[in-house]
């Protein structure tokens, strides 16, 4: 699972490192229609939106409710934020009353365990956790600082309810690093669309692709390595696309991504980009089959209607 700490070392997408799935209109004359861009944050890493057609008169308007949009959403899930209902957990062992979308988020954090038989586990923080603190103090975990990790991570520990969700032993916690940015897209993009908007190109981590660009053919998108280099290019129309790499951070030698079976970080040099018909299911997609052979991922596609592998290594 891809991971970041609750003190400060947050996880950036592979996207935000220069890497990942760049996305834009086409380079032919394409202005017949007007585009509103936007720039911001989500979940620590940049993010941007480019709406066509959007009345200038309600764009302000717009731009507002979206960035309060985005605000609400961080405060579930962000594990920067102290008062996020996911640090709460974290901290507590327990939160009660969760958010109706924090509990959307678990189930299909759920079906995507079942669908990888196990290779995405939120559960895998206390891993991620511990490598971060051994970082920050200049040295490399102990075998038993790894070992107390491990022996918190698991799917199987966590109980869901809509009244609470919990952990079942000490030392549990969740990491929606994974999904969330995903899952935010989604949201982000249906609030648009409920306000009248068809044609939208977001980023917010994951990349959803609404309707045409300006010159009213598909939204473009380049697949890029770490060095920039384009290893494909494609369209995308009402789809979603992410990019999971391990290598996109490292911490006292190990990556940012874990295999929950093992305990160790992914192998280098992977990178996986997944398109869907939702960023959250691509999200979590693209972090699972970094840690699983490359043999397997057109079996564990399969069980995903509308997933595609769209590059990996």
């Amino acid at each position: 699972m891809k991971n970041g700490v609750i003190s400060g070392l947050t996880r950036r997408r592979f996207l935000a490192l220069s890497a990942g799935a760049l996305c834009g209109a086409s380079s032919v004359a394409a202005a017949s229609r007007p585009v509103t861009r936007w720039q911001g944050t989500a979940l620590g890493a940049d993010a941007s939106a480019q709406l066509v057609g959007l009345d200038p008169a309600s764009a302000s308007d717009i731009l507002v409710g979206l960035q309060r949009e985005l605000r609400r959403l961080e405060t579930l899930f962000s594990l920067y934020r102290p008062e996020s209902q996911v640090s709460r957990l974290n901290r507590e062992g327990r939160l009660d009353a969760p958010a109706p979308e924090l509990l959307e988020v678990l189930a299909q954090c759920d079906a995507l365990h079942r669908g990888t038989g196990g290779a995405f586990d939120p559960t895998t923080q206390p891993l991620f956790a511990t490598f971060a603190q051994a970082a920050a103090a200049g040295r490399t975990p102990s075998g038993d600082e790894v070992a107390r990790a491990r022996a918190a991570v698991g799917w199987h520990h966590l109980r869901i309810g809509t009244d609470s969700v919990a952990f079942a032993r000490p030392g549990g916690q969740l990491t929606l690093n994974g999904i969330a940015q995903g899952y935010i897209s989604d949201r982000i993009a249906a609030w648009l669309r409920d306000r009248g908007l068809t044609d939208i190109l977001l980023e917010a981590g994951e990349i959803v692709a609404l309707g045409h660009g300006p010159d009213a053919t598909p939204w473009r998108c380049r697949i890029a390595d770490a060095a920039g280099t384009s290893r494909r290019e494609l369209r995308l129309r009402d789809r979603a696309i992410a990019t999971s790499a391990p290598d996109a951070m490292t911490l006292a030698g190990a990556r940012h991504i874990f295999d929950p079976a093992s305990g160790r970080s992914a192998d280098r040099g992977r990178m996986t980009s997944v398109s869907a018909p939702a960023a959250m299911l691509a999200d979590g997609l693209s972090t699972a089959l970094c840690v699983l052979p490359p043999e397997s991922h057109a079996t564990v596609i399969a069980r995903f209607p509308g997933a595609r592998v769209e590059f990996a290594t």
